[in-house]
């Protein structure tokens, strides 16, 4: 038995497609969707990463206004400039780049961010939402993660999720919302025991352990669902997950492969949260 690939990159294109559909309604409104990104410092991943957020602003229709920052930036100057893009009616999503530089509280930055404008779904008040089952902004990946499950008709109803990882980015949020979709779940972290006993009872895993080909097929039940958010290199330098996808295949029901799995849901979710937030201020 071989697995069903689940093509992230197809499903993030068909979603994007929607979105350009909803970004027109909301111009026939004199709306258009406003995402702001601020980076500091000259982290080669994050300049990447914001590249490629401005490139898939354009594609879909939405404004989007990057500021960079040197890395030696004080606090006060980058809580000062989020406060003014809480006040810009334009803008409807406020992104600070992460990591910062050491000098500057994460903490202190994300706070800083208006609940409403914060499409990353990283403040306290939209985690705290989230862990109660109430509608807010998700952290992009799991909420990309649940979105690509609902497409391929894979229910997590009183199915048993292992979630392995426990960040604020991705495995505690994903816990959350695998719970919200009525699922039995176990979190998994570097302090579990027997971690394959674990991940051999599960119906779906989420693995986000950030080690390159970590987990081999004898880890899995037959059939099991596997989600990969790994981003790794192997030992040719090559992008792969934290899961051996030549073996994993083999025993898996579904699988998402590294690259083009979860990668493209997330920064299409962040122009989904930017779209949800435009609406609600139309």
């Amino acid at each position: 038995m071989t697995a069903a690939i689940i093509d992230g990159k197809a499903i993030a294109g068909d979603i994007r497609t929607e979105l350009k559909g909803e970004i027109t309604e909301l111009a026939d409104k004199g709306v258009t969707p406003g995402l702001a990104v601020i980076l500091v410092g000259e982290d080669q991943a994050s300049q990447t990463y914001v590249r490629n957020k401005d490139k898939a602003c354009a594609e879909v229709g939405i404004h989007s206004e990057i500021y960079r920052y040197p890395a030696d930036l004080s606090e006060e100057e980058l809580l000062q400039k989020i406060a003014e893009l809480n006040n810009d009616d334009q803008i409807h999503g406020i992104l600070v780049q992460l990591p910062l530089p050491a000098h500057l509280s994460e903490d202190r930055v994300i706070d800083a961010i208006s609940p409403e404008k914060d499409v990353d779904g990283f403040h306290p008040v939209n985690v705290g939402k989230m862990a109660i089952g109430k509608e807010a902004f998700y952290s992009c990946t799991p909420y990309g993660i649940i979105k690509m499950l609902e497409r391929e008709n894979i229910s997590l109803e009183g199915k048993h999720v292992v979630v392995i990882g426990r960040s604020n980015i991705v495995g505690k949020p994903a816990a959350l919302l695998s719970l919200k979709e009525s699922a039995t779940v176990t979190v998994c972290h570097s302090r579990t025991k027997d971690l394959s006993a674990m991940t051999k009872q599960a119906d779906v895993v989420i693995a986000a352990v950030g080690k390159a080909k970590f987990l081999k097929k004898e880890d899995f039940k037959p059939g099991a669902i596997i989600i990969d958010v790994g981003m790794n290199r192997d030992e040719n330098g090559k992008l792969c997950g934290d899961v051996d996808f030549e073996s994993a295949k083999e025993t898996a029901g579904a699988i998402t492969p590294v690259p083009g799995g979860v990668g493209p849901m997330t920064i299409t979710m962040l122009l989904y949260n930017t779209v949800q937030s435009a609406k609600q201020k139309a």
